[in-house]
């Protein structure tokens, strides 16, 4: 504990030392008697308990010098604030993403175009298609993510908004639940470069300016493009606005992961800080999910600061009991000086 203004105690202690003095002097005189030395056995002296008025009073006038002293208690505080990331999902919806995810997928040749019975039970094995597994992984992606914004971005032929960024996380649950293969009907193809520059343009029209989140992009796609903007043009313009762009490979085909153009996309993904991931199978799917969970972590900043703490009340609240208290007893016969 300490004292806001000490230099009152020096006050204090002089008021309580002139109150003293003045009731020293005036203390009244009696007429002195060779029988006054009779009085002086300890039979004849006043109770110790008829100066119990003065002393409450006085604790009283100390207890209210100590509380103009303004006590205080220093305590140290931290506050802690998380600074999280801007995400956008971007999920393509072409026509391929109906395809069940993780099917072998033989060689065509004049082999394969007999049928047996076998064929029959293995066709009869029921599989997720890719649409459906990538949903539950970026469900399970959106509800690990506390304190970021999410958004949700769709694309085929063209681009869409589904759900701006947003903390409300169940709400894009819902929407991505929503999606399904009749939302793009009409629409069949793979712009891959459209979906990102949409995703760019969310990014940098909702963040803040005075204190711009880090800001992601995480692509799950399962071909080439095929249809609209150059990628690689649009992964320049992600770098340049520090947007960083991580891409999921949907079962991606070996024969489409070898082009040309498809290594050379996933080349410029790394190059500019991002990730690629190739999930052929559900479990894939759920690991690449994970890992960008685990790279992609918000800052989190604390900081300590003393504040001090008024305690006045303590003495305040005493010292009116004290005064209170003085009185009542001067209201006491007992104690009441009848000479």
């Amino acid at each position: 504990m300490r004292f806001l203004h000490p230099d009152l105690a020096w006050w204090v202690a002089a008021a309580l030392a002139v109150a003293g003095l003045v009731r020293w002097r005036a203390r009244r005189t009696f007429a002195a008697s060779t029988t006054v030395r009779w009085l002086s056995a300890r039979a004849y002296r006043a109770s110790a308990l008829r100066g119990l008025p003065a002393a409450v009073l006085a604790a009283a006038l100390i207890l209210i010098g100590v509380a103009l002293m303004d006590p205080v208690l220093p305590y140290a505080q931290s506050a802690m604030t998380s600074r999280g990331l801007d995400i956008v999902v971007a999920l393509d919806l072409s026509s391929s993403m109906l395809e069940e995810m993780g099917r072998p997928k033989p060689p065509r040749s004049v082999q394969n175009l007999t049928f047996s019975s076998r064929d029959a039970d293995v066709a009869r094995v029921a599989r997720k298609n890719r649409l459906t597994a990538t949903k539950e992984a970026i469900k399970t992606f959106v509800t690990g993510r506390r304190d970021d914004r999410i958004a949700l971005v769709v694309f085929s032929d063209n681009a869409y908004v589904i759900s701006p960024l947003t903390f409300d996380h169940d709400y894009v649950v819902r929407y991505i639940d929503l999606v399904d293969d009749q939302l793009l009907r009409g629409e069949g193809m793979t712009s891959i470069g459209d979906g990102l520059a949409l995703a760019n343009h969310l990014l940098v029209r909702q963040s803040n300016g005075e204190a711009r989140r880090n800001q992601v992009v995480a692509l799950f796609t399962d071909g080439e493009n095929n249809h609209g903007r150059d990628p690689l043009e649009v992964l320049g313009e992600s770098n340049a606005a520090n947007i960083r762009v991580h891409m999921v490979g949907v079962d991606l085909e070996e024969e489409v992961r070898s082009k040309p153009q498809v290594q050379r996309l996933f080349q410029s993904v790394r190059r500019y800080g991002g990730r690629y991931f190739n999930a052929a199978t559900t479990r894939d799917l759920d690991a690449a999910s994970r890992t960008i969970d685990s790279i992609e972590k918000g800052v989190l900043v604390s900081r300590s600061y003393v504040r001090d703490a008024p305690v006045y009340q303590w003495f305040a609240l005493p010292a009116l009991l004290c005064l209170a208290a003085a009185i009542g007893l001067r209201a006491i016969p007992y104690f009441i000086d009848q000479t």
